[in-house]
């Protein structure tokens, strides 16, 4: 079976097939590491896990309160770069609505959503669409997806969003103002880990005017064949901070300690990666970690990802002179974010910015 580029995953998934088309199956090297993600043994004792991360005293005025709480994050930036945070100050009749309102919009005939399609070949990137085949292996993902800007609200488009549900935009924008508090608190707390003033990093990413906030929300159908095929491919973030929903259904899966650990669920939390930006300007003190999603042939699994990047072109990413030292060389080259960019999604060989 060919596949058309227009063919969304989620109607060859409701199609009736029992095999995936050959385009959707991961190379053999691939294979042996892919599994059924619902029948996994979850033995909590069994294996490495994510640290849960608990927020609460992130506000608090006792010093040594503090200190623990930060110490705690720091931690986990440092030792996965990825963390379960709870008690986050996002309330849950908020983040109800924000998943209501998006699987009430990919709930509706892929005729519906059609109509907020984007068209990559044209640069109309925000949109409704599905995986193009510019990876290494040029295979695609078993996963639909809507993507837009949602913060700064004058860089927003909103002619691009959802009116079905009526909810979409409200309940969506105040969740990205949400987001954007808490992307303060998190780079606050990094950037003391540093050694550096508690504005630093989030100066460095952009500020309160440039950095971008975008919503990705993944839709992953019921896949016939999920030993063969992945929803998204092994990667890293080359957002600054990735804070990420989903509805409950496992799938996370993080390469740590040289093997796949399988994220479980831990209910009213949101999962925090660490980016390639803050990866970089940190000189790798704080990690990036490789992740991948599986899929399943029983159930929907849905995600809301919002990547918090930094401007495009006017910034220089580079390790901070205060992370480098002759025992600690600088482990990246300069390069906009942009050119990273390129440079990690489209395997270009940008060039490199004289730092002097």
């Amino acid at each position: 079976m060919v596949i058309a580029t227009n063919t969304r995953v989620e109607s060859l998934s409701k199609s009736g097939i029992h095999q995936i088309p050959k385009e959707y199956i991961r190379p053999q090297d691939e294979l042996p590491t892919i599994t059924n993600i619902l029948h996994e043994n979850n033995n909590d004792d069994k294996g490495p896990q994510l640290p849960t991360i608990d927020l609460n005293d992130i506000n608090s005025g006792d010093p040594k309160t503090l200190e623990n709480c930060s110490n705690e994050l720091r931690k986990a930036a440092t030792e996965w770069g990825v963390m379960h945070l709870v008690n986050h100050g996002i309330s849950d009749d908020l983040i109800a609505r924000v998943k209501a309102a998006g699987e009430s919009f990919f709930s509706q005939p892929v005729e519906e959503k059609e109509k907020h399609c984007n068209d990559i070949a044209s640069g109309k990137i925000q949109g409704y669409g599905s995986k193009l085949a510019n990876n290494a292996s040029g295979q695609l993902e078993w996963e639909d997806y809507f993507f837009h800007t949602v913060f700064p609200e004058d860089k927003r488009d909103l002619t691009v969003w959802p009116s079905t549900p009526t909810d979409y935009i409200p309940a969506t924008t105040e969740y990205a103002k949400q987001i954007r508090a808490l992307t303060t608190k998190i780079l606050s707390v990094l950037s003391l880990g540093l050694g550096l003033e508690a504005g630093r990093l989030k100066e460095e990413v952009g500020g309160a005017d440039e950095l971008l906030l975008q919503l990705k929300i993944n839709y992953y159908p019921k896949c016939p064949q999920p030993e063969l095929a992945l929803g998204v491919e092994a990667h890293t973030d080359v957002s600054a901070l990735t804070f990420i929903l989903h509805n409950m259904v496992p799938g996370l899966q993080l390469f740590y300690g040289g093997q796949w650990v399988t994220a479980k669920c831990v209910p009213y939390s949101i999962i925090l990666h660490i980016g390639d930006t803050i990866e970089i300007l940190s000189n790798g003190k704080y990690k990036s970690i490789l992740h991948r999603a599986l899929v399943n042939k029983e159930k929907v699994r849905v995600s809301w990802a919002v990547f918090c990047e930094p401007p495009k072109d006017t910034i220089i990413l580079k390790p901070l002179p205060e992370t480098v030292s002759e025992a600690e060389p600088p482990l990246f080259p300069p390069r906009t974010f942009q050119q990273h960019m390129e440079h990690k999604l489209f395997k270009k060989n940008s060039c490199v910015i004289d730092p002097k």
